[in-house]
């Protein structure tokens, strides 16, 4: 890629002027601005991001990069940082990554150009060169919901592994045994989080977790739908699924009523991630909540901070558990149900048969 001295060197100027007509100063001929705009254009110039961004002035913008614009949770998210920036005047610019790496760089890199003051960002992976680059030059950041491990970055989060301890205890509960998860991409923070979370939780109660159990998802709908499908075409089914993401609970709500079935008289159903949608299915869902409004005030905190000139620190928040019936009333005490031991393995023919 061409540099900066390259632009200088065809149009026969010094690098300070062509930084001069790239920033729309008045002060350069009206000759030497055609030359330098000529010479841009046929070596395809384009200005370092990160570099450009590295200034003393402000804009009072802040720059806000998140996973899904369709999630309920990540609408939610934006909203609250809007706000929060607003009341502390900021302005507050998004982009949607769509959960595609490409499209996140491609938003970063055009935010940084605009000059804002500070970067809100919910990475789709931990391998952007961009964001790496971007870190260790000390662009003013804060990583919000997800994270990149090893960058000294301020990490605003819930933590869901007591939500999800106390989910297994409720399933638990219930009498369900064989529990089965769509997971997330495993190279997102949360992805992997919730997979290792979910299967110390069953490993408490002497329930493993085998691989015909875990469907791997992207956080969108259809992936739900088709680890769901997967899981009901195995010769022992789970009695339970547990979606790391809503949208990819709603997809494996789409597949159980494909097939006939019901929850949870058939098959239960819970997510992480509640949404104001699922106390309108039928039945409602279980679902982990994370203090969305929370994080994104708290996110918008830091970052101000971190502008400022103050030292951020992470926050942590807890999810909690939102119990509904889509995973099934409680089993009568001194049931035969109730009394039944868990099995050594969810896929044995000793675990408990589909109701």
């Amino acid at each position: 890629m061409a540099g900066i001295k390259d632009v200088a060197a065809a149009a026969g100027v010094s690098v300070a002027t062509v930084s001069r007509v790239l920033n729309g100063h008045p002060s350069v001929s009206p000759g030497a601005r055609t030359r330098v705009l000529a010479a841009v254009e046929s070596l395809d110039y384009r200005p370092n991001a990160v570099a450009r961004s590295l200034r003393t002035d402000q804009t009072r913008t802040l720059g806000l990069v998140i996973s899904d614009v369709l999630n309920p949770y990540f609408t939610e998210l934006a909203r609250s940082v809007e706000e929060e920036a607003r009341a502390r005047g900021y302005s507050v610019i998004f982009g949607n990554a769509d959960e595609r790496p490409e499209v996140q760089d491609h938003h970063v890199r055009t935010l940084l150009d605009r000059r804002i003051d500070g970067l809100l960002v919910s990475p789709t992976d931990g391998g952007s060169p961009l964001m790496l680059e971007a870190a260790r030059a000390g662009i003013p950041m804060v990583f919000v919901d997800r994270w990149i491990p090893g960058l000294d970055v301020p990490v605003v989060r819930a933590d869901g592994r007591a939500a999800i301890r106390d989910l297994v205890a409720h399933l638990h509960g219930l009498g369900h045994r064989r529990l089965a998860i769509i997971a997330g991409p495993a190279t997102t923070t949360t992805g992997s989080e919730r997979v290792a979370a979910f299967r110390d939780a069953l490993r408490a109660y002497g329930i493993t977790l085998p691989d015909a159990y875990i469907g791997q998802g992207d956080f969108q709908a259809e992936s739900g739908r088709r680890a769901t499908e997967a899981f009901l075409s195995l010769p022992e089914p789970p009695d339970v699924v547990f979606a790391a993401d809503n949208l990819m609970a709603l997809g494996a709500l789409d597949a159980i009523r494909a097939r006939g079935l019901r929850v949870p008289r058939d098959i239960a159903l819970a997510a992480f991630d509640d949404i104001p949608w699922f106390v309108h299915t039928d039945p409602p869902i279980t679902a982990v909540a994370q203090p969305t409004a929370e994080l994104g005030r708290a996110a918008v905190r830091a970052l101000t901070d971190r502008i400022e000139g103050r030292a951020p620190e992470s926050v942590t928040f807890a999810a909690r558990l939102v119990v509904r019936r889509s995973c099934g009333e409680p089993v009568p005490a001194g049931s035969p149900e109730s009394a039944r031991e868990a099995p050594e393995d969810p896929l044995s023919p000793a675990g408990r048969s589909r109701p």
